[in-house]
């Protein structure tokens, strides 16, 4: 009886659908394959382990079979030999054994290793990433170019949060010269450094930015004694006491946060800003303190610390001196920035550093500190206490939109600029905060930016 036509299309059907499964089971098994064939691309430092695994499984390989031979041409003729004989597969060819017993052996090896680290590494692995990727790019960052970023505030917590997806070779630089809020009590209270920026960047560079970082910047609204203060300034202070240097504190502070790379003061000694000021009617204000030049109304015609001749923390200087990149800003010019490069021995060290250095001007300006001021204005400052040309590339922002709030202007570049020095202009905002920079796009401009002047530093 022949099929009839719906028996037949049926069939057709049943014949695509069962060849489509086999394809699909294929495409599974090959992209399998070539997923943990990964493992065997170079950079990731994994083979060097692999191959003195396979060497130990061979060695001991070759003293079992010595022993196995030693028993089989010894031992007294018994029934076992013969079923030993047959499971060593001596009916085979020796070749042809080797390469059945070595298949075997090394696909067991693999999938040992493989299944084993699996294992352990299970609880540290990324929910949203393979385990070959991540590890690809823990190795390319741990491989990255060594930054030097010298700044302070929300500016320089924002920029270090982007670039610890590129490297995790950076060195924070912070200024000390802070008085105001938790930080200014402490220094007051205790005698300790201001450790207010230095917790923002710890937080900004730890490799858990969830949990543990809310809790080191929570800040206690209430409790006699307590109100204001932030616990991650607490914890330094104590953390002060405890080992009894405020550099032992923040090293200690950055182990517990898992922080990638280093957070450094600009200098240990006890300094103070002070500040000449020049009001409306063209009277010259003398003001001591970066809360006061803050919260003081007139344009700065000269900053300096006290003590004039404040040394540099050494580590800061041996960190400035051997980086391939140096990045000046983005924080409050007068009272973030410009604190750390009035540190002489510091600014020396930048000048003569042989690294790339970047300015980064801010998207908005200041009130009370940079009100209408350009990006040229900007570098202009920096420039006249800390010399001239000093930049190999200005990147500013070109992009306009969003609501800054009343007494907050753009910084926008000019003509003068340009004819002044190399720049880069890109959409740098954080939509959420206009008056800020997004991290993400901030770091990945720079770090284009660097690679494209020099080339990458490692294959």
């Amino acid at each position: 009886m022949g099929l009839s036509v719906d028996d037949f299309k049926e069939s057709c059907y049943d014949f695509f659908d069962m060849q489509e499964r086999k394809q699909n089971i294929f495409s599974r098994l090959w992209e399998r394959i070539r997923q943990e064939s990964q493992w065997f691309r170079p950079g990731l430092g994994y083979k060097r382990w692999l191959i003195l695994v396979f060497l130990g499984m061979a060695l001991l390989s070759v003293g079992f079979a010595f022993l196995v031979l030693d028993v089989y041409r010894n031992a007294p003729d018994t029934w076992w030999l013969p079923v030993l004989s047959t499971l060593a597969l001596r009916f085979l060819d020796r070749p042809i054994r080797v390469l059945i017993f070595g298949g075997i052996g090394v696909a067991l090896i693999l999938i040992g290793i493989w299944g084993s680290n699996r294992s352990l590494l299970r609880p540290f692995l990324p929910k949203d990433k393979p385990l070959i990727e991540a590890l690809e790019s823990y190795r390319r960052r741990d491989r990255g170019p060594r930054v030097v970023v010298l700044g302070g505030g929300h500016g320089l917590a924002s920029l270090l949060r982007g670039l610890k997806e590129y490297t995790h070779n950076i060195t924070a630089i912070v200024t000390v010269a802070d008085d105001g809020g938790s930080s200014g009590e402490l220094r007051k209270n205790v005698g300790i450094l201001p450790p207010g920026d230095i917790r923002n960047c710890l937080a900004a560079l730890s490799s858990n930015e969830d949990l543990l970082s809310q809790m080191f910047q929570y800040r206690f609204t209430s409790g006699s004694g307590l109100e204001g203060h932030s616990l991650g300034n607490l914890f330094i202070t104590a953390l002060s006491e405890i080992t009894g240097s405020f550099e032992e504190a923040v090293a200690e502070s950055g182990r517990v946060l898992a922080v990638y790379g280093r957070v450094l003061p600009s200098t240990l000694t006890d300094v103070r800003l002070l500040a000449d000021l020049a009001t409306d009617d063209e009277k010259i204000l003398h003001v001591s303190g970066e809360t006061q030049i803050r919260e003081t109304h007139g344009a700065i015609k000269r900053l300096w610390l006290d003590p004039a001749n404040t040394p540099a923390f050494p580590p800061a200087i041996s960190a400035v001196l051997s980086a391939d990149l140096i990045l000046i800003g983005p924080g409050s010019l007068y009272t973030s920035i410009m604190p750390n490069l009035l540190v002489r021995d510091l600014a020396e060290a930048v000048q003569a550093s042989q690294a790339m250095k970047f300015f980064v001007c801010n998207v908005a300006t200041e009130r009370g500190e940079t009100d209408h001021f350009s990006c040229f204005d900007h570098v202009k400052s920096v420039e006249k206490h800390v010399g001239e040309n000093m930049f190999d590339l200005v990147i500013c922002n070109n992009h306009f939109e969003g609501d800054l709030g009343s007494g907050v202007d753009w910084v926008r570049m000019d003509m003068d600029l340009l004819q002044h020095a190399s720049v880069y202009c890109g959409d740098l905002v954080d939509p959420a905060f206009p008056w800020r920079h997004d991290s993400k796009r901030l770091a990945k401009t720079i770090m284009d930016l660097f690679y494209e002047r020099t080339g990458p530093l490692f294959d």
